[in-house]
């Protein structure tokens, strides 16, 4: 199977212009089919084999939102498989995708966003990259991955925005609030110059070497703050993304503006949000109405 899966994600590279993280993503779901399979010809691969490696996913205690999403590159991988005349049947079209209990996205509230901005270090340098890296992340709701691809040139101070390339290299503009441009402003006086040294690099947030800072590093960075702070939650990247969105709904935003903000395709995708204020609105009105 090893050269049907390369021409599999040189597809998605080249056809469909998805970024390297969800290309990742698919590489190792179909990945752990191969393996699965004993990495037998596509030829032979039955129905049975897909249902026997979703349900080994079942047996290790994966939720049915991982199971199902498994099940979803599979079937993007053997649609072009059946495409590209590799195989002439689609083992996976008859199986039916796990049924998924919708989850709200969890997120931190304001006085908690506020908490959280105060645990970097401001007398150090690295404290203060963070600290702008955070302001910045919740200023604008990008995702990681675009939080730490960002260049130099792609922050506009003056008008205070912020050129943005999400998933499949779509390019957004996102507005920047004042006091995210002023951390960021901060830190590009007292410390990106230190931490580069006699370097150049054209990405905006660098480490001590110089690099640009990834995606893994700045999880685990913001999980050390979160656990600093004392939050209640298990702190992640995409609550900050979540808390934008919640936030700007929860204070009169229009739904369209917040998925362009977003980056979203499909407004569906930015109205779990309004089901998040819902719900917030639930729980006041059972904590403080007297006949609730």
């Amino acid at each position: 199977m090893d050269a049907e899966i390369r021409a599999f994600l040189n597809y998605l590279r080249v056809d469909k212009g998805l970024s390297k993280n969800t290309i990742e993503c698919y590489r190792r779901d179909v990945e752990g089919f191969a393996q699965f399979v004993h990495r037998k010809p596509m030829a032979q691969i039955v129905r049975d084999d897909v249902s026997g490696f979703l349900a080994s996913l079942k047996r290790r205690n994966l939720d049915s939102r991982t199971v199902a999403r498994h099940l979803a590159t599979l079937r993007h991988f053997f649609r072009f498989a059946v495409i590209e005349n590799y195989i002439t049947a689609d083992p996976a079209m008859t199986i039916e995708s796990p049924k998924t209990a919708k989850k709200l996205p969890q997120f931190l509230s304001v006085e908690q966003v506020e908490l959280l901005l105060r645990q970097p270090d401001m007398n150090d340098i690295i404290g203060i990259r963070d600290r702008a890296m955070i302001e910045l992340m919740y200023s604008t709701g990008i995702r990681v991955s675009e939080l730490c691809g960002i260049r130099l040139n792609d922050l506009k101070m003056d008008p205070g925005c912020l050129r943005c390339v999400g998933k499949g290299d779509k390019e957004r503009i996102v507005p920047v609030g004042r006091q995210a441009l002023d951390a960021v402003q901060h830190y590009l006086h007292a410390s990106r110059p230190d931490l580069l040294g006699d370097r150049i690099s054209p990405f905006l947030f660098v480490t001590p070497r110089g690099k640009p800072l990834n995606r893994i590093a700045f999880w685990a960075l913001l999980a050390a703050y979160g656990r600093k702070a004392e939050l209640p939650k298990s702190l992640k990247p995409h609550m900050l993304r979540h808390s934008f969105a919640t936030h700007l709904l929860d204070r009169g935003a229009d739904l369209r503006s917040v998925q362009m903000m977003l980056g979203h395709s499909d407004i569906s995708t930015t109205q779990i949000y309004t089901h998040v204020v819902e719900e917030r609105l639930k729980q006041v009105y059972k904590a403080h109405h007297p006949r609730a």
